[in-house]
């Protein structure tokens, strides 16, 4: 029987990335989205051409708790246990401090720290009859903040420091670890990284180019097939930039 991931966020970017990689695997793939409908029908289409029946579309607001404990019931009841939970769906707005309204501030805490929380407490049941794996894809700013964006940074290092946390309070029977990445893809928009800003990213970065949302899946591959005995690591995937920043 072929294992199970669920991953958030994963119509789009590095999410479906991911899912791609998973699936090749041979994993089942257990896909969520919130808005964007037609890019995660057409994943899923592609995937289960590739392998009949090995990917179901689950939609839900993860800002919203009832549609957290409803996704949660409708994954374990399409499935018996579940493998991998990755959680890849993250909001990212700047919150200057001079203008952050509390509205803005919840929305980042929501989407990147308080869903992921809850997720998990759902699907708890589902994870430990699998023996399952956590990843949580955090971001490199936790630990050198993006100037502007200081309410998604703290969230994104709450669930760093929630990774670290369940890997003692759920094991041995759930390992939970975090994908930290730098430079991958250019965010949307130039509101965090203008056209002189990515060149000096790259160029500070020692491997002298910005990652692919491969190396992101590979990493996220490694820790829930390959790494038995790794918990509570995050690992950078960033080209080196953390090294000279």
């Amino acid at each position: 029987m072929a294992k199970t991931a669920l991953i958030t966020g994963a119509a789009q970017r590095i999410g479906s990335e991911i899912a791609r990689h998973l699936h090749q695997a041979g994993f089942d793939i257990a896909l969520h989205y919130r808005s964007s409908c037609a890019a995660a029908r057409d994943l899923a289409q592609a995937l289960n051409t590739l392998r009949p029946d090995s990917c179901t579309l689950f939609q839900g607001d993860l800002a919203s708790m009832a549609d957290i404990q409803r996704l949660g019931a409708e994954v374990l009841a399409r499935y018996d246990g579940l493998d991998l939970l990755v959680n890849n769906a993250s909001g990212f707005e700047p919150t200057p401090m001079e203008t952050c309204t509390e509205e803005e501030f919840d929305a980042m805490l929501s989407s990147n720290l308080k869903g992921p929380y809850f997720l998990i407490q759902a699907l708890l049941d589902g994870l430990r009859q699998a023996g399952g794996t956590i990843v949580n894809i955090l971001d490199v700013h936790t630990e050198h903040p993006l100037p502007g964006f200081n309410a998604y940074c703290a969230a994104k290092a709450g669930l760093a420091s929630l990774t670290r946390s369940l890997a003692v309070e759920l094991g041995p029977d759930i390992r939970v670890n975090g994908v930290a990445p730098g430079a991958v893809l250019w965010p949307e928009g130039e509101e965090a990284y203008d056209k002189d800003m990515r060149s000096r990213t790259v160029a500070s970065t020692p491997l002298q180019r910005i990652g692919k949302p491969e190396d992101i899946a590979a990493t996220v591959k490694f820790l829930a097939c390959e790494a038995p005995f790794i918990t509570g690591q995050v690992i950078a995937v960033d080209g080196g930039r953390g090294l000279v920043q």
